[in-house]
């Protein structure tokens, strides 16, 4: 019985140091750690679902919280490149617009986007009159477009889910556009881990390729025909276009984001999420196919 244990022990730790070295390879050709990122994305994706099926108010407070958080990274990612993007009135105008677009609809959603970059303005403005914030002329229009830009970025693309969660049925094409996002996000990833050999922007990210691309745009037209036959009631090739369009917005929405770090010399938004990155990080792809999505749901539903 002592040298079976013994045995035990010893394949166990063999194993486990298989393991660990198989992740550590892992690790190193994806640039983070995989079990944790897919733990979190589980979490995320779980309390998604329980706001959107279960009682779809309760999306306002996911979205809100994405919203604040969001909005705060960009904020201080901003500062990298030299932008005084005021933090507070960022986050309180992200995080108003959740409610008013839900219950004002587009028309709300637009006055309370114009509303939050007033504030923004005003608030850098009114930070000009201290000594300690004061910039020049052309470093406060820098700033004033960097503040214009966070709302019109984050909020304004944000609330597109939000108003589209609020329509009757809209909380189905809102997971619908999620799922193909995701698709496309996984099925990029996945090709492009085991067979991507020719980068496709190496300049803006270096870890993206022809073969992952291939491989997102696969996955996303197979989700896209099964979401549209199954779940949104839409004729088949509906299935083929709004897969096509959420692909390619997906990801334009991570090349813009890659762009934007790379020029203010980051790696990822935030830290707030392990294995991710930060918010924005996971969000880059979803902004702009919420936007695709509810004008696929005004034409179509």
């Amino acid at each position: 019985m002592h040298a079976r244990r013994v045995d035990l022990e010893r394949q166990f730790e063999a194993s486990r140091a298989q393991f660990d070295e198989a992740q550590e390879r892992i690790n190193a050709r994806t640039g983070r750690n995989l079990l944790v990122a897919i733990l979190i994305g589980l979490a995320f994706g779980g309390t998604l679902l329980l706001s959107l099926l279960v009682f779809k108010e309760l999306f306002m407070v996911f979205a809100v919280v994405v919203a604040g958080f969001s909005s705060s990274e960009l904020a201080a990612a901003l500062k990298h490149g030299g932008y005084r993007v005021p933090r507070i009135p960022t986050v309180v105008a992200a995080v108003a617009a959740v409610p008013v677009a839900y219950y004002g609809g587009p028309a709300g959603q637009v006055a309370a986007v114009l509303i939050g970059m007033a504030l923004v303005v005003l608030w850098r403005l009114a930070q000009q009159a201290s000594r300690s914030v004061r910039a020049e002329s052309s470093g406060l229009a820098r700033d004033l477009g960097a503040g214009i830009f966070v709302q019109g970025y984050v909020t304004f693309l944000a609330t597109f889910a939000v108003v589209l969660t609020a329509a009757d049925g809209g909380q189905w094409w809102t997971l619908a556009f999620i799922i193909l996002a995701v698709a496309a996000d996984t099925g990029a990833y996945a090709s492009g881990l085991a067979f991507g050999r020719h980068p496709m922007a190496p300049v803006i990210s270096p870890k993206k390729t022809w073969e992952g691309f291939a491989g997102g745009a696969l996955a996303s037209l197979i989700a896209g025909v099964l979401l549209a036959l199954f779940m949104l009631g839409q004729p088949w090739w509906f299935g083929l276009v709004f897969g096509a369009a959420i692909f390619l917005s997906a990801t334009l929405g991570d090349l813009a984001e890659s762009l934007i770090k790379r020029d203010l010399g980051i790696k990822d938004m935030s830290s707030w999420l392990p294995g991710h990155g930060g918010f924005l990080d996971r969000l880059d792809s979803i902004l702009p196919s919420a936007a695709v999505a509810f004008a696929a749901f005004q034409i179509f539903a």
